[in-house]
């Protein structure tokens, strides 16, 4: 572990394996992630994509519809319980996928190795998500694009439930934070220029309010 890691309370060591959550994780419907919110996700793919956390699988089947000739299209998913799961998936839709065992904060790809970066409900588990954001950022080629749909923290009396129910929330729902900044996160990072973003009133509280957008990547790396 890294002195920042320490200093932050992150280890990017430390073992993912959540079984519970990810037998769960199966049995939600659908219906909880609108098919149009994936569909943005998975919109005229082409080129070299990565999607980061994929969990089961669930963005494939939009994958396979949305994407081009000549796509190439890699995940990784840090969970031994989810990847199992992600691959039956795969061979289910049709999409060849490299699957990684790998983790958002260490993306074990080189510098400008992509086109398209997803994240569907990822940044709120991730134990690092200032590392993680910056891996995305050093993967993307130069006007690359980041796009994502997260759950973020609420405003109001919200907000306060979603701070009390927290510690709670995190253990069952295999690290997921309610009350997590994504949006401020994203939108102040010095390597990405804010294309859209919208915030949508979906989902059950706590898990609301959902935020999708796009950055691209700036074509000149911040000093």
């Amino acid at each position: 572990m890294t002195n920042e890691s320490v200093a932050t309370g992150h280890d990017h060591d430390a073992e993912i394996d959540h079984p519970v959550f990810a037998a769960v994780y199966d049995l939600l419907p659908q219906s909880l992630f609108p098919r149009v919110h994936r569909e943005y996700l998975a919109r005229d793919l082409a080129g070299r994509v990565l999607e980061i956390g994929t969990g089961n699988g669930a963005m494939f089947p939009y994958v396979v519809e949305a994407a081009s000739d000549g796509l190439e299209y890699h995940a990784i998913e840090p969970d031994p319980n989810m990847r199992p799961r992600a691959k039956r998936q795969a061979r289910a839709s049709g999409l060849a996928v490299d699957l990684r065992d790998a983790r958002a904060e260490s993306l074990p790809y080189p510098d400008d190795a992509f086109d398209v970066v997803l994240s569907g409900m990822v940044f709120c588990t991730v134990q690092d998500p200032d590392a993680a954001l910056a891996e995305v950022a050093r993967v993307l080629k130069p006007d690359g694009e980041f796009r994502f749909l997260e759950h973020v923290g609420a405003d109001g009396w919200r907000r306060a439930g979603q701070e009390l129910l927290n510690p709670l929330w995190e253990r069952a729902g295999g690290g997921c934070q309610l009350n997590r900044d994504t949006v401020d996160r994203f939108a102040s990072h010095d390597s990405f220029a804010l294309e859209e973003i919208e915030r949508l009133e979906f989902g059950i509280f706590p898990v609301t309010p959902f935020v999708r957008g796009t950055l691209r990547r700036r074509r000149e790396r911040p000093v």
